[in-house]
C-alpha cells in the first residue's frame, strides 16, 4: 500500500498518541474519524505501515510502561491499574504471555532476591 507524506505523519501523530500508556488513549473509531477513514481503514493502514494492529501497538505501550513501573518498584496492582487494565487476573497473564515473565517476577528482579534466613541472620542485634 503506497501512502502520501502526509498520510504517513497523520498515522504517525495518531499512533502517538494511541500508544499513550496511561489507558487514557482515544479510540481506534475517535482517530479514524479525526482522520476522515473508517476504523476498519485505519486498521489496514496502521498494520501496513507500522506491522501491528492499533489496538496490538496499544496493548504493547501499555504492556512496556508497566514494565517500566514495576522495575520502579510500584506494586503488582497499582502498575496494573495505572496503565488502565481493570482486571489484575488479566493484565498478569497478558503480561507473561508478551513477555515471559510474571509482573510480580519482573518486580522482583529490580529488586534483586529475597533475603534468606541466613543472611538474616547477620542482621540481628547482638545479645
Amino acid at each position: 500500500m503506497l501512502i502520501d507524506r502526509a498520510t504517513f505523519a497523520l498515522l504517525c501523530a495518531a499512533r502517538a498518541e494511541m500508544c499513550r500508556a496511561d489507558g487514557g488513549a482515544p479510540t481506534v473509531a475517535a482517530l479514524a474519524a479525526r482522520l476522515g477513514v473508517s476504523r476498519f481503514h485505519f486498521t489496514r493502514q496502521c498494520r501496513a505501515v507500522f506491522g501491528v494492529t492499533p489496538r496490538q501497538a496499544q496493548i504493547q505501550a501499555r504492556l512496556e510502561r508497566a514494565r517500566e513501573l514495576l522495575e520502579a518498584g510500584r506494586t503488582v496492582t497499582e502498575a496494573c491499574m495505572e496503565v488502565g487494565f481493570s482486571s489484575l487476573g488479566s493484565f498478569s497473564a497478558l503480561f507473561r504471555r508478551r513477555t515471559g515473565t510474571t509482573p510480580s517476577a519482573c518486580r522482583r528482579a529490580r529488586r534483586g532476591p529475597a533475603p534468606g534466613c541466613l543472611s538474616l541472620l547477620g542482621r540481628l542485634p547482638p545479645r
